[in-house]
Order: C-alpha cells, then structure tokens, then sequence
C-alpha cells in the first residue's frame, strides 16, 4: 500500500488530535497507567510542523502522523509519531518520517532526537532500522527510568 498522501495540519486538527489520542490510550494500554510521558507535553504552542498521512491520495483517513519541536539551532524532536492499526506494515510509518527529516534539513536543522519507551520494542526496531542510533537520555528525559533516546544525524 503506497495511496497516501502527507500533509502539514494545524495541531489542533480534529484528524490529527483523533490520531494522538489513539496513540495515548494505546500507550495507557501497554504501560498500566497514563504516567509514561517524562517531559512536556506537545503543544500547538512548541510543535513546529505536525504532519498527517491520508490513505486515498488525500481524501481519506487520516492514517498516520508524527511532529517536530526545535530543540536548538541545529536539532529538533521527533514527537508524536503514530500509524492506526490497520496501517500498520505499509510504510506509511517511514514515509512519514522521511518526510519529517527532508522537513528538518529544509530548516537547516541537522539532528532529529527522539524518545520512545521501554514497552515498545516495535518502535525502538523501527527508528534503528531507519537508521537512527541510540543514544544516552537528553533533556527532560534523563533520569527517566522508561525512556529510550534514539539520534540521527541528518547531514
């Protein structure tokens, strides 16, 4: 399946938000509680670019997203990526993320950063396959006893 489309929304887009909140109570789900989230909440106020794939060339169900948050002059995270079950194995994942990185370089950011956690092992093998390395906790996640940075350099 490639019939996707991606595409920059507001953050407060009721697609995107209905993905996000599909990606919490998954989340819930594999960590026992809502508290799995060391750091700052995303917000529309610190996500620079929020991106949805849509299945059907651009009519259709939002499908997948992922975000961006400056972290300096040169770097950025990676937040909020998510696929809907049901898109899960097609690519959209990393479809989404080249997107995400050509996003960065475009902003002259060179890094992108990211944090998953210790219950998903198919995040964790999806960011190494896409080349991304780990690395030691950052920010707001050092000291996290659930967090697990991964790093790529992009230029």
């Amino acid at each position: 399946m490639s019939g996707w489309t991606i595409e920059a929304l507001d953050w407060d887009d009721p697609e995107g938000a209905a993905l996000r909140a599909a990606q919490r109570a998954e989340l819930d789900a594999r960590y026992g509680s809502d508290d799995h989230e060391p750091g700052t909440v995303p917000s529309a106020a610190d996500i620079d670019l929020f991106l949805v794939a849509r299945d059907g060339g651009g009519a259709g169900a939002a499908l997948a997203c992922g975000a961006l948050r400056r972290l300096d002059a040169v770097s950025a995270e990676v937040k909020r990526m998510y696929v809907a079950p049901q898109a899960r194995g097609t690519g959209v994942a990393a479809a989404v993320l080249r997107a995400l990185e050509a996003a960065a370089v475009e902003r002259g950011w060179t890094t992108l950063r990211l944090e998953t956690g210790h219950r998903q092992p198919d995040a964790e093998r999806f960011y190494r396959r896409e080349g991304y390395r780990p690395i030691p906790l950052f920010g707001a996640y050092v000291g996290s006893a659930i967090s697990v940075c991964y790093e790529r350099v992009l230029v």
